[in-house]
């Protein structure tokens, strides 16, 4: 009996003895489908939610800014009246232009105007900046009360000041004559009238770039006012030598930026002129491109014209940016020479 069952168990062979093969838990299982549809999901999630989210700014500019773009361009190239048809004219439009004293007349006023607010504008912001940048008495409030003007509406700004400078009652009038100066037309003449709108422009744009300034100013750091003051520098060359040339890159953008406004400036000069806004008072003194394309376009009806001076500001605006981004990298050329 116990030979038999020694018999028995020696048919089995041993466990060593046993053919070699893979374990049940070391197969490699195919993909479930739901773990195939969750590892498709998440790689969906990680490419192409990223431009889900930035599609929005895209379509938006598609539809207003690009779209309106490409489509004044074709415009420019035809002759377009309100309620017509375009009809196809090439470069006429651009040569009509070129020969138009109305479109020079446009071009100069929005030069000087823009040279008469942006400079003193520039300047007086920086020289806000730099008081506000010491530790005065007040100075959250002075910050704040420099913005406001940049809070007013242009059409309240516009006429307000257009009652200032009203050549018959108007406060500055009012002034000068007990000053012993005589009555100025400060709407019917051509620099009077420029001037009082740079006013309007400086007063509303001075402490928007003060404030600029003032945050780049805080970026200099302590040690470079320290060093100048232990070799003897004042403020004023503190100003000169230090701050100036450490917010230059700051300086250089609140000057095309002021530039790019200037080029579009429109409701300032349309409101100041009254019932002759539009073509810029009586005798086209103050008429800037914005107000000659508004002209062209919606009391003429010249919708090719219109859309030519619109390209014409572009391309004017392109050559503003193409020189800041020239004078930028010839910037950072003398600082690496410099290092």
């Amino acid at each position: 009996m116990a030979t038999s069952v020694r018999a028995t168990s020696g048919d089995s062979p041993p466990p060593a003895a046993q053919s070699p093969g893979p374990s049940a838990g070391s197969r490699k299982r195919p993909p479930s489908g739901r773990s195939g549809l969750r590892s498709t999901l998440y790689r969906l999630d990680l490419k192409a939610v990223p431009y889900v989210f930035v599609a929005p700014f895209f379509l938006t500019f598609a539809a207003f800014g690009l779209f309106p773009l490409i489509y004044t361009g074709w415009l420019s190239l035809h002759r377009v009246e309100l309620g017509g048809s375009a009809q196809w004219k090439g470069l006429e439009n651009y040569g009509s232009l070129a020969s138009s004293e109305f479109f020079w007349n446009a071009l100069a006023n929005t030069f000087t105007i823009g040279v008469i607010s942006t400079v003193p504008q520039l300047l007086m912001a920086l020289g806000l900046a730099h008081l506000l940048n010491y530790r005065i008495r007040g100075r959250g409030f002075f910050r704040v009360a420099v913005l406001a003007p940049y809070a007013t509406s242009i059409a309240a700004a516009t006429l307000v000041f257009a009652q200032l400078f009203n050549t018959d009652y108007g406060l500055i009038n009012t002034a000068l004559g007990r000053s012993g100066f005589g009555p100025v037309a400060w709407e019917s003449s051509k620099w009077p009238a420029q001037i009082a709108i740079s006013v309007i422009v400086t007063w509303r744009w001075t402490g928007y770039n003060a404030l600029i300034y003032l945050a780049a100013m805080q970026a200099v750091p302590q040690d470079l006012y320290e060093a100048a003051a232990l070799d003897g520098a004042s403020r004023w060359r503190q100003f000169l030598s230090v701050t100036i040339p450490s917010i230059r890159p700051t300086i250089l953008f609140t000057v095309i930026v002021s530039t790019i406004g200037a080029t579009q400036l429109f409701g300032e000069p349309m409101l100041f002129g009254g019932s002759v806004g539009i073509s810029g008072g009586s005798g086209n003194q103050f008429q800037t491109l914005s107000l000659l394309m508004y002209e062209k376009g919606w009391v003429t009806g010249a919708l090719g014209q219109a859309s030519a001076i619109a390209w014409v500001m572009l391309l004017l605006l392109l050559l503003v940016g193409g020189g800041h981004a020239l004078i930028s990298r010839s910037n950072r050329k003398r600082r690496k020479a410099g290092n």
